[in-house]
């Protein structure tokens, strides 16, 4: 095998896991075992170890001696630092798609929203959603043509992702995250930047104010900026 096969392999295997992360099929303190995750996935234990280092220097796995790597945990404190970070990003990652997006892209970002509009209809789906969820931020930030910020927010979803808040089984959180995409979505659409930037920073602040209310937290536990 090739260096240049080696390193897509270890990317495939190390966004596998990620992907995992996100949608809670390795929630916080899950082992990361090398060799049982090397059998499940049927490749060597070369990319599988290279991938758990990768996700402990992202913050989102720990190595405690003798014990091994698990997930890590994230207590309200912590999301509400990565959520008043998120806020900030996610707003300037908007006005920047607005911007940049052109119309072919556009239409994608509104497609994406409808498809989510329709599956409203259908029981929740909670890894599923929280996979669209993602999906849907994703296709924002990639239009903003901005590397260093697509990588540092992906970087806080996956911590958002570990804090189980049962946010994404619940009907009404879904109809709210729906209308909030398809105003971020509205904004860049008519090319309203500053308006897509409040949209989407407003966004980020309610979904952090319904996941404390979902986890029964003081009111003081998080503080997004505006609010």
């Amino acid at each position: 095998m090739t260096a240049g096969s080696d390193s897509l392999l270890g990317e495939a295997v190390y966004k596998q896991l990620l992907d995992r992360i996100f949608t809670g099929r390795l929630p916080s303190g899950a082992p990361l075992s090398v060799p049982a995750l090397a059998a499940e996935l049927q490749v060597s234990r070369s990319p599988v170890r290279d991938s758990v280092q990768r996700l402990v220097a992202d913050g989102l796995a720990v190595h405690t001696p003798h014990a091994g790597a698990r997930v890590a945990h994230v207590d309200a404190a912590e999301i509400a630092d990565v959520f008043a970070v998120r806020e900030l990003l996610d707003g300037y990652a908007a006005s920047a798609a607005t911007v940049r997006a052109t119309t072919a892209e556009v239409e994608k970002l509104v497609r994406l929203v409808e498809d989510q509009k329709e599956r409203l209809a259908a029981p929740a789906d909670a890894l599923n959603e929280a996979r669209w969820d993602l999906e849907f931020h994703t296709a924002v930030r990639d239009l903003a043509g901005n590397r260093a910020l697509s990588e540092a927010l992906h970087r806080l979803d996956a911590k958002a992702h570990l804090y189980n808040s049962g946010l994404w089984s619940d009907d009404a959180e879904r109809r709210f995250a729906v209308a909030e995409h398809a105003a971020i979505v509205h904004a860049i659409e008519v090319g309203d930047a500053a308006a897509a930037e409040r949209a989407a920073a407003a966004h980020v602040a309610a979904l952090g104010v319904r996941m404390r209310r979902i986890q029964g937290t003081t009111a003081g536990t998080y503080s997004p900026s505006g609010c």
